[in-house]
């Protein structure tokens, strides 16, 4: 029987039976793949601390069989991101991650970009560097935008005016639409966010450079009050779906 092997972050676990466990991971080299670990209840040398919910691990796992799920044979730590879950916030914001890749990702589609990015934001909410709301700002946009629903940011999608040539202080975001829309062009009513430009500038950093760099990006409290409400709107409506998470996020706010 093959085997297969890759760095991965646990995106779901489920118990089954009394002993075992069905994980689903996201994988550097195979993308979402569901795996059965036998005796993961009772068995410390091959799985100890290591299937614990968006921790990042390195497995081992059969190739699939004709019929059930593959088998789980080792499973190490690289990084239990275990200060997050001193957090109910960062807690929840780390699951809501996890929660959008295991909706939106289809079983074995390989997506290194995806990877690295979900990686990459727990690693930087472990560290406790930079505010839990921006990062969740930068994992959802990012996430958007690698998956093809990048928002137009940049220029008035209607008229193509570029952003620093549209009038006043504010412009409007078109969620349907999925960019914004100058004070000519925005009508505004349901379906349409009023917005800074300072917040659409520093959506469009984050779009467009390197995440290494989110520690030089300052937000206030409006932009990131903006932003979160953007992206609450945004990401359910293009991915026809909202997250059990997002939702517990939002009452978390008090939003």
């Amino acid at each position: 029987m093959s085997h297969l092997s890759s760095p991965g972050i646990v995106l779901r676990t489920i118990q089954h039976g009394d002993n075992d466990k069905i994980l689903t991971l996201f994988t550097l080299n195979q993308g979402k793949t569901s795996v059965i670990a036998k005796g993961a209840q009772k068995s410390v040398k091959r799985f100890a601390g290591s299937l614990e919910l968006f921790s990042a691990i390195h497995v081992v796992w059969t190739s699939k069989r004709s019929r059930g799920l593959p088998y789980l044979q080792e499973a190490s730590i690289i990084h239990p991101y275990d200060r997050i879950r001193t957090s109910i916030r960062r807690t929840t914001y780390a699951s809501c991650w996890c929660e959008l890749v295991y909706l939106w990702m289809e079983e074995g589609q390989e997506h290194p970009e995806v990877f690295q990015l979900l990686e990459q934001l727990l690693d930087q909410l472990n560290s406790e560097t930079l505010w839990d709301d921006i990062l969740h700002i930068a994992f959802q946009i990012r996430f958007m935008a690698v998956n093809g629903f990048r928002p137009g940011l940049e220029q008035c999608s209607e008229c193509a005016l570029p952003i620093d040539r549209t009038p006043g202080t504010g412009v409007t975001f078109h969620v349907k639409k999925g960019g914004i829309l100058c004070q000519r062009c925005g009508p505004g009513g349901p379906g349409y966010l009023s917005l800074s430009k300072g917040t659409v500038k520093r959506l469009s950093w984050i779009l467009n450079r390197p995440l290494t760099h989110l520690e030089r990006l300052r937000f206030s409290p409006q932009s990131i009050d903006e932003a979160l409400h953007l992206l609450d709107a945004f990401v359910p409506y293009h991915l026809g779906k909202e997250t059990k998470s997002a939702k517990m996020l939002q009452q978390l706010r008090g939003s």
